[in-house]
């Protein structure tokens, strides 16, 4: 009499490979950077108050746990009795949209040059190299407030500056990917079949570059949040009364040595959280999208 085995399954295995494939998944650092991005999105339903307008009145109003606090305002009130709570979440939107935009502004001007200088080579190549060395050799904060000086501060104005100031990190890093690509064999392949160099960047080069392109902007979404908030502290970025965590510490550094430690601290922590989960992200998406590091 045969005996019947009964098939052996894999739910269990393929469940603890996936469990373990993710184990170094950022999780914390994504479920802050969707809950900023929730804010943002929905600012105008969570804000309590408008955060433009104040009153004298109840200026300097502390958080709630402090004495003279109140829930109406949880972590009080600045200088001219605007709610902190309702400018961090506008802020929030900020520094979502203006991060966000000039990381695809950069990285679409660096990645369509990186492509074009690395596979065309020739004058292409030394034209946009050396654009880019120039540009790398200028500091980048000192060259972000020299052109928003130039143009004046607003919201468009910052996003566009900033995508000037960083489309080179994309176009040197793309460069180098791309000078690889051009020597593997389905390049030659697709050359020899006479494709034109136009459809070579679109279907064979761009596709491959796509992975460092996002690691990359992963990465920069952290720099230029930081950028941004140094020019609206300095006076040159988001113009107020619009909400910008920038401009909120500028507005409370002449409180700070008084007692209003709120005015400061708030988006600073905000700031913080926001670059430190962008870079944690980034890290572990350069990881796991570069072949190499993912053998180790």
């Amino acid at each position: 009499m045969a005996v019947i085995t009964p098939p052996v399954t894999t739910t269990t295995v393929t469940s603890g490979y996936a469990f373990w494939r993710l184990k170094g998944f950022p999780v914390i650092p994504v479920m802050i950077l969707l809950f900023i991005a929730f804010v943002a999105v929905f600012a105008d339903v969570l804000a309590p108050h408008d955060p433009q307008i104040g009153s004298l009145a109840r200026r300097f109003k502390p958080p709630f746990w402090q004495e003279g606090g109140s829930l109406v305002y949880p972590l009080g009130t600045d200088h001219v009795g605007r709610d902190v709570l309702s400018r961090l979440i506008f802020g929030a939107r900020v520094s979502m949209v203006v991060g966000i935009t000039a990381v695809l502004v950069a990285g679409g001007i660096g990645t369509l040059l990186g492509i074009l200088s690395g596979y065309l080579g020739g004058w292409a190549d030394q034209v946009v190299m050396r654009v880019t060395d120039t540009w790398l050799a200028l500091p980048a904060l000192t060259f972000a407030i020299f052109l928003a000086a130039i143009v004046g501060p607003s919201e468009l104005n910052i996003i566009l500056i900033l995508g000037l100031v960083y489309w080179t990190r994309y176009a040197r890093v793309i460069r180098g990917e791309v000078l690889s690509l051009k020597q593997r064999e389905f390049v030659r392949l697709a050359v020899v079949a006479g494709c034109s160099k136009t459809l070579i960047m679109r279907r064979h080069i761009l596709p491959n570059v796509i992975n460092s392109a996002v690691v990359l902007a992963t990465l920069m979404l952290g720099v230029v949040i930081v950028t941004e908030a140094s020019l609206s502290f300095l006076g040159v970025g988001v113009p107020p009364p619009k909400p910008a965590w920038g401009l909120m510490m500028a507005d409370g550094k002449k409180g700070l040595m008084v007692g209003y430690w709120w005015l400061t601290v708030f988006p600073g922590v905000c700031i913080m959280l926001m670059v430190l989960s962008a870079n944690l992200l980034g890290d572990w998406l350069r990881v796991k999208l570069d072949p190499q590091l993912r053998q180790l």
